[in-house]
């Protein structure tokens, strides 16, 4: 049985949901971005205090198809952008498209009408993450950064870092106090 978690964004995630169905004694095959699939059936008791358990995390256990299409949709950006060593040097919409087995037309329209953004900036929005965290970690320059994340140039990525955040590459890589957001608050 397949089960659909929103917010499932992360290894933390990852770990938390399973520390959740070994306590309640269940048993899972694979437990992937916002999708676990179990061995048995759920019985409407352990379906509601999975419920509650993994909302007190900040997690949500999704039933809508629609919401877990989109869900999909996110996690499969969120893959390809934080997980990927480098980014495909294929279309974006190519890859969701193959990837969902849905035509991309009809997926850019659900996710624009349910978040109010497409599917691009969404995209956008967490390549400049991306873009982030390898400037705090400082082990590429920002030619390897622009490679690694399919810019066209260095100064393709620098205009979008500002145009999104308000601040050069630079000057947030001198920047103490520097702000990234959780991937599971964008």
């Amino acid at each position: 049985m397949k089960l659909y978690v929103k917010f499932m964004v992360s290894i933390r995630c990852k770990m938390l949901v399973k520390a959740e169905l070994e306590r309640l004694g269940l048993n899972y095959r694979t437990i992937d971005l916002g999708e676990v699939e179990i061995e048995e059936s759920l019985t409407e008791e352990q379906n509601k205090q999975l419920k509650a358990n993994l909302l007190k995390s900040g997690l949500e256990l999704m039933d809508d198809k629609k919401a877990i299409l989109i869900q999909k949709i996110k996690n499969v950006i969120i893959e390809m952008v934080h997980y990927e060593d480098e980014l495909l040097k294929v279309k974006n919409s190519e890859y969701i498209s193959e990837k969902l087995k849905y035509d991309y037309t009809y997926l850019a329209n659900l996710f624009s009408e349910a978040t109010g953004i497409t599917i691009e900036h969404f995209i956008i929005i967490h390549k400049i993450e991306r873009v982030k965290e390898l400037l705090i970690y400082n082990e590429l320059n920002l030619t390897e950064i622009s490679y690694r994340l399919n810019y066209s140039s260095v100064a393709h990525l620098s205009n979008q870092f500002k145009k999104i955040t308000g601040l050069t590459p630079s000057f947030f890589k001198s920047l103490k106090q520097k702000k990234r957001t959780p991937i599971e608050h964008i």
